[in-house]
């Protein structure tokens, strides 16, 4: 096991880059972006949760708990567009914009895998 641990740390960072990352976090901008991230990551990770308990566990789908959850991540969503300065309601048109371009008709799983990032990425600017 010790082995393993070993592994792990030759691959870890070194202390001058773990002082410039440190140094990165100091950025309020970046802080405020993390927290954005860890939020998001929570809250998806609760609505899972729900959707496992269900699904594996028998207990009933608590709806009421997925909209909460959905509400929530909106909750930190709503945070990052202030951060990324950035109106709602503009990042949701270019997400449909973005799928539009990925998905022309209807999903299809080629299009799926087979994407234009190029095409995608100028649909979000």
């Amino acid at each position: 096991m010790q082995e393993l641990v070993e592994a792990a740390l030759r691959t870890e960072p070194s202390s001058e880059q773990y002082d410039e990352a440190y140094r990165r976090l100091g950025d309020r901008k970046v802080f405020r972006l993390l927290h954005v991230a860890m939020g998001l990551a929570t809250e998806a990770g609760e609505f899972v949760d729900q959707l496992k308990k269900h699904i594996f566990y028998g207990k009933d789908l608590d709806l009421t708990n997925l909209i909460e959850e959905l509400g929530d991540s909106n909750w930190y969503e709503c945070i990052g567009t202030d951060v990324l300065e950035v109106a709602l309601v503009v990042m949701i048109q270019r997400n449909r914009h973005k799928l539009r371009v990925r998905f022309p008709e209807k999903f299809r799983e080629a299009e799926a895998i087979e994407r234009d990032l190029d095409k995608e990425r100028e649909a979000l600017s």
